[in-house]
């Protein structure tokens, strides 16, 4: 029997929540996000995508965080912490949040929101709503809490470089030391406990004027994290939890040494033992994050790129069998009907399409990969499936204006005789009109192609660590009635307009 789509013809804009603007350095769950929500739904959107939501590691990767369950706590809303009587007003101004608005001093930033999270802490006396918490959360909250308080008191260092009793968690050593960082555990709880009852009132508000909103879950997870540390058994780790091998991707045309993640590989076979227990666990947790979510690197579950520990680049990796159908099919019976999407980007062979139509999920096709002189690509709109989500671009690709301006000249102009513009200055609105106007059910927009921003605005270049990745901030009182008017205008026209009425269930 064929898998029930959750999917109608629809828009949505991906934008991360670290880019909405704020008074503090960063994009947060306030008013602001409120006030965005409110913007998609007068555009007659009816999705909004966001990035990971994790806590973020080295590089401020929201693809590399210290947990799959946990959130990031540089997202909370110090404003409701002001409200609520827990934190001065005052003394969130006097903090240096960084001199540009336009990006995130993540340094800066973090410094800042640790410290008024802390003294929101000292604060703050409903016990029982943490009881609470940590009981709905018991399967990933204690460990978590405990790795980043054991973080904090090693400076920083990754749990790999921890004393061999922590390292390998010697049950008599994690006791004097969850002794020894009670209130430091205490603090990361009260930190996710805000975190999700702030990240809970923004989803039900989304909700209520119509827009759902599409997560997003990495599939490798960190070294660096507590899901590895609190659950070697399931990596490939030697006895010393050493990674065997690591997760990365082969050399291809953008890049001559590949890609080296050095995400630490799954052990599919311990895994498929409890039926993908973790996993399960792990995307029912996002599920009740999002309305749907987005699977990174659905290909990997098929054969994934596996690099001896050590490389210094992805040269000298192979190939791996993923866990396949039977992994998949795991997910969809235990959670039926879940509203997945599959990211299928990158190559795809002939086993990878099968087991993308074998799961049931849309994937994903990017405008920008369509116009390559040399061959047509299956991205061009006139070969799209339905089942499918069209983006211009992704958060790894350059806005369209970037493409644009950066396009070799025969693969411009492939673009402007296909897509029907002569002026370069026309060319992101042609783009944003052929992904509304296509057949896949849902178009999703980054927010930068609506504004028609340049590189400058791009969120990430792959294989590059640090410089302006991840940093990306909106520009104030961008999202103008102006702009949601001539939003809503093409959503009507393309047949993709949000229906009227607070909630929307058409799609679910």
């Amino acid at each position: 029997m064929a898998r029930k789509s959750w999917m109608t013809r629809a828009a949505g804009v991906l934008l991360p929540v670290s880019s909405l603007p704020s008074k503090y350095g960063i994009g947060s769950f306030g008013q602001a996000a409120r006030e965005w929500v409110d913007f998609l739904a007068k555009a007659k959107q009816r999705y909004w995508q966001v990035l990971p939501l994790g806590p973020t590691s080295f590089g401020d990767s929201p693809y590399q965080s210290y947990s799959a369950f946990a959130g990031n706590p540089l997202l909370i809303d110090l404003q409701e912490l002001c409200q609520e009587g827990l934190l001065k007003k005052g003394r969130c101004k006097r903090i240096d949040w960084g001199q540009d608005a336009s990006y995130v001093d993540y340094d800066q930033v973090r410094e800042g929101k640790e410290r008024m999270l802390h003294r929101a802490f000292k604060n703050f006396e409903d016990t029982k709503a943490l009881e609470r918490f940590r009981k709905r959360n018991k399967g990933w909250i204690e460990d978590y809490a405990l790795y980043m308080a054991l973080k904090g008191r090693m400076e920083g260092r990754p749990w790999t470089e921890w004393e061999e009793g922590l390292r390998l968690r010697d049950p008599d050593t994690l006791k004097v030391w969850k002794v020894r960082c009670q209130e430091d555990v205490d603090y990361h709880v009260f930190a996710q406990y805000v975190f999700f009852r702030q990240w809970e009132a923004l989803k039900k508000y989304a909700g209520s004027k119509g827009v759902k909103i599409i997560g997003d879950a990495p599939i490798y997870v960190a070294m660096d994290s507590a899901d590895v540390w609190a659950h070697p058994e399931l990596f490939q780790l030697d006895e010393n939890n050493v990674p065997t091998e690591v997760a990365g991707c082969p050399p291809d045309a953008f890049s001559e040494d590949g890609q080296l993640w050095g995400n630490p590989l799954y052990r599919w076979d311990v895994m498929a033992k409890d039926g993908y227990a973790w996993w399960i666990e792990r995307i029912k947790a996002n599920l009740s994050m999002y309305d749907v979510l987005r699977i990174d690197h659905f290909r990997g579950l098929e054969s994934y790129y596996a690099i001896p520990y050590g490389e210094k680049t992805a040269r000298n990796g192979r190939w791996r069998k993923g866990p396949g159908m039977d992994f998949v099919r795991a997910i969809n019976q235990a959670v039926e009907g879940a509203p997945i999407i599959a990211e299928d980007l990158g190559l795809l062979t002939p086993a990878v399409h099968k087991l993308l139509k074998g799961s049931g999920y849309p994937g994903m096709k990017v405008l920008q990969f369509a116009f390559n002189a040399g061959e047509e690509s299956e991205y061009l709109p006139h070969n799209l499936p339905t089942h499918c989500v069209v983006y211009t671009g992704t958060h790894d690709n350059d806005t369209t204006r970037g493409w644009i301006d950066s396009a070799s000249p025969e693969d411009l102009r492939l673009a402007m005789d296909y897509l029907g513009f002569e002026d370069i200055e026309d060319g992101t609105w042609a783009f944003i009109r052929a992904a509304l106007g296509s057949v896949a059910d849902l178009a999703v927009i980054p927010f930068q192609d609506y504004l028609d921003l340049g590189s400058e605005a791009r969120i990430n270049t792959p294989s590059t660590v640090g410089g302006l990745n991840w940093r990306w901030r909106c520009p104030k009182d961008c999202a103008t009635k102006k702009l949601a008017k001539k939003m809503a205008r093409l959503a009507t026209i393309y047949g993709r307009a949000r229906e009227t009425g607070g909630n929307n269930h058409a799609d679910a």
